[in-house]
């Protein structure tokens, strides 16, 4: 059964892409499959490196899952529709709805998906040395059929969305694949790429960065907050927040070019805020710093200690996405964007100098430090009233002794 919903945002997300040409890097970590939590929640994981040349390995990831039966949830699958635009079908992201997780595999609901809710897979050959395609609703279904069939060193070529998330205090960067296929290309034209929209103001360009040959900007990105884990406690907050990201930007081999490039797209004036959507080079190297079991959080400590995992398997699990891992995002240039229709459609820079002001932005750290503010009045108030009641009770004590 498909149920129909709708949800309000705020700041306006932009384009958020990656894509990966290489060598998979298929080994015993790569997969987690029908992995079980204590809410019962049982997924399919996929954690995919992808050597794209010159020791650059990137990861990226995929996970979905549901609830089995005996816990009596509710299981459904989040998508839009589509509607016709001149002939042709595009994707409708205001006509949301859900599917039942039962539901999944049935082609009379599919059929009424638009196209970007499905994840693609292509890692077989026909008898015709042709790729065969097939398209999943979920990413559960998928890692799985990828446990099957993708193996070590295929090229192949992965996209996939880039996703931000936050504790308050740091910012983590993820990459959601969203398809993947085999590829004929050959080594020397392996990349890690990526197209992203950000905010920047007039603090954000840095100084230059001799030893890399790069200028750190310091921007603001767009992304979805919905329903995140606070304090061991999930609330609802669905809504879009602005991020601090680093990025870097290539000088390259004319100072003097980039200089111009610099003032005339990426250089804000005061309470200027640029949007502006780039191509960049995405960076990954081994870690910088070795981790030891000390460096492991103590709720891994404890996995180890439990004997579910080895602390050799630990160490090498926490690798992949360790944050002294070197990780990079160099921008290139200004992404190249067409606007307008039939013969006046023209390309030109995707930037926008008048669609936000500084005060616009909502950032999600802000909006934890208000729940935080809150939580500590709730308790001034919950410990005022304990005091008072301390206070009744020594007049009680104070009283019984007059008698």
């Amino acid at each position: 059964m498909a149920k129909k919903n709708s949800a309000k945002l705020g700041l306006k997300k932009g384009k958020a892409q990656f894509t990966l040409i290489g060598k998979a890097k298929v080994n015993d970590y790569t997969y987690d499959l029908d992995k079980t939590y204590d809410s019962g929640w049982t997924s399919n994981i996929l954690n995919l490196g992808v050597d794209c040349g010159n020791g650059n390995i990137v990861y990226a990831e995929m996970s979905g899952g549901y609830f089995p039966e005996k816990y009596k949830r509710d299981n459904v699958i989040y998508v839009h529709g589509f509607k016709e635009v001149d002939g042709k079908k595009q994707d409708d992201y205001e006509d949301s709805f859900t599917i039942d997780w039962d539901d999944r595999f049935d082609e009379e609901i599919l059929e009424t998906v638009g196209k970007n809710c499905f994840i693609t897979v292509g890692v077989e050959k026909t008898d015709k040395d042709k790729t065969f395609y097939k398209d999943f609703i979920t990413e559960y279904d998928a890692v799985a059929y990828l446990s099957e069939h993708l193996t070590d060193d295929l090229t192949v070529i992965v996209k996939g969305n880039i996703a931000y998330e936050s504790n308050g205090e740091n910012v983590y960067i993820k990459k959601k694949i969203t398809s993947i296929a085999l590829s004929k290309a050959e080594p020397e034209n392996f990349k890690a790429t990526f197209t992203q929209t950000i905010l920047l103001d007039d603090g954000s360009i840095g100084k230059p960065d001799k030893e890399k040959n790069t200028i750190p900007m310091s921007a603001y990105i767009v992304d979805y907050v919905g329903k995140p884990k606070i304090n061991d406690k999930k609330i609802d907050v669905k809504k879009n927040f602005a991020f601090p990201v680093n990025f870097e930007f290539g000088i390259g081999d004319n100072s003097e070019l980039t200089a111009k490039q610099l003032s005339k797209f990426f250089k804000a004036k005061k309470n200027e805020i640029i949007e502006i959507t780039v191509d960049g080079n995405i960076v990954e190297g081994a870690a910088v710093i070795n981790i030891t079991k000390d460096d492991l959080p103590d709720d891994i400590k404890e996995l180890i200690e439990l004997g579910l995992y080895t602390e050799e398997e630990a160490l090498t699990k926490c690798a992949v996405g360790n944050t002294n891992r070197e990780k990079r995002m160099i921008i290139t240039k200004p992404t190249i964007t067409y606007v307008g229709e039939g013969d006046d459609r023209k390309p030109t820079v995707a930037t926008d100098r008048t669609k936000y002001k500084p005060e616009d932005l909502e950032f999600y750290s802000t909006f934890l430090e208000t729940l935080d503010t809150e939580s500590d009045e709730e308790n001034s108030k919950s410990n005022k009233s304990d005091s008072e009641d301390d206070d009744d009770d020594l007049l009680d004590m104070l009283n019984a002794l007059d008698e």
